[in-house]
Order: C-alpha cells, then sequence, then structure tokens
C-alpha cells in the first residue's frame, strides 16, 4: 500500500501539464502575427476570427493552469518546489493573458498600426513571439533536467536558453525604442487618442518579451536552487 502511495505522488509530476501550459501559451501568442496581418489589411472580420481563437486558447491555458494549482502535489517526494512551479505557471499565464490583452484592444477600437510603422511594428511582433518560443524551450526541457538530477551538460544547455532570452528581450527594448520614435514623428497627424493606444500596444507587445524572460529567470532561480 505505502509503494502504491508513493507511485502515486510520482505519477502527478506536474511537469508536463507545465510543459503543455507553455506550449498553449506559445499558440497563443503565435496568433498575433496572422491577427495584425489582418488589421495591417483592414480585414476586421479576419481579424476578429483570429482574435476569437487567441481568447479560446488563452481560456484552455487558464483552465489548465487552474487544474494544475488544485492537483499540484506538495509532498516530501516532489522533484522540484511547489512555490517555484507556481511562480513559473503564474508568469507563463502572463503571457497568454497579455496577448488576449492585445489583440482585444486592436479589435474593440479597429485600431490601425501607421502604414510607414508597419514594417518595424511586424518584426517587432515577430521578435517578442521569438522571446516567448524560446522560453517554452527551456521549461521543455524540464524533463531532462529532472533525470540528469539538475546536472551536467542539461544544465548548461538550458542555462545557454536563458541568456538567449535575455539577448532577445534586450533587442525587443531597442526595437521598442525606435516604435515609439517613429511614432512620435508622426502624432501630429494621428487621432490623438488612438496615439495613446498606439503608444500601449507597443508597450503591451513588449511585455510579451519581458515575460518571456521573466519566466527564464524564475527557471534559473529553480536551477540555483539544486
Amino acid at each position: 500500500m505505502a509503494r502504491n502511495s508513493i507511485l502515486g505522488v510520482f505519477a502527478k509530476s506536474p511537469i508536463k501539464p507545465l510543459e503543455k501550459h507553455i506550449r498553449l501559451v506559445t499558440k497563443c501568442c503565435n496568433q498575433l502575427v496572422p491577427f495584425f496581418e489582418a488589421c495591417t489589411e483592414k480585414d476586421w472580420s479576419k481579424a476578429g476570427k483570429v482574435r476569437t481563437k487567441i481568447s479560446k486558447l488563452e481560456q484552455d491555458a487558464d483552465a489548465l493552469k487552474r487544474q494544475l494549482r488544485l492537483e499540484l502535489p506538495g509532498g516530501l517526494f516532489m522533484p522540484v518546489d511547489r512555490a517555484d512551479l507556481l511562480e513559473l505557471l503564474t508568469q507563463q499565464d502572463k503571457i497568454a493573458n497579455k496577448a488576449k490583452d492585445i489583440a482585444g484592444r486592436i479589435f474593440g477600437r479597429k485600431l490601425e498600426i501607421p502604414e510607414p510603422l508597419q514594417a518595424d511594428f511586424t518584426l517587432y511582433v515577430q521578435r517578442c513571439i521569438e522571446a516567448t518560443e524560446k522560453a517554452a524551450d527551456a521549461i521543455n526541457e524540464l524533463d531532462d533536467l529532472l533525470e540528469t538530477g539538475f546536472r551536467g551538460r542539461e544544465v548548461d544547455l538550458v542555462e545557454k536558453m536563458i541568456n538567449q532570452l535575455d539577448a532577445i528581450e534586450d533587442d525587443t527594448d531597442l526595437m521598442q525604442v525606435k516604435l515609439r520614435r517613429g511614432l512620435l514623428d508622426l502624432e501630429k497627424d494621428l487621432n490623438p487618442v488612438d496615439v495613446m493606444f498606439l503608444y500601449q500596444i507597443i508597450e503591451w507587445v513588449g511585455d510579451l518579451a519581458d515575460l518571456a524572460e521573466r519566466v527564464g529567470a524564475r527557471l534559473e532561480i529553480l536551477l540555483a536552487r539544486k
């Protein structure tokens, strides 16, 4: 009976659901690419459909987050600290929430990215999404980290990914500065209320990379405690 209880604890390892959650989060963020393409083409019907996909993926991620929080074991045989996993989960979930907020704000106002900024803005969105994907790559190494006891080459690989994530986030900071300057040059020719929301959207898109970096930072803390 005791042996079955121990096996039951190990069978409920939270690592797989955590990895599934980050995959849902990145799928959610990736939908911003076709969403902004539709917005650029002023195809608001298509944009609305993509926004619905983003909302559904965010809801799926949120449901998985709640399930994992409820079922996450807290006993002696947990391979990593429960609090660390919950914090990782929280940061991951914020990324999906932000993607939903971005799509909702853009679609709700039928907000258009000014034509002179569209090329740089597209690259900016793609780079911020790359940050979320790099964070997912690092999280998806957790299984292998556990197998190796958080030692050896696997740790080096994850640390390299975290460094790459930091570099991507640095890039997005510079891209954000360029976009803000570009928008400043166009302000006088735009609706002042739209300008306010455009600055907000630029910031929110950058938050995707910032939040992805926080996932990497939480994973780094987890590694340091081993």
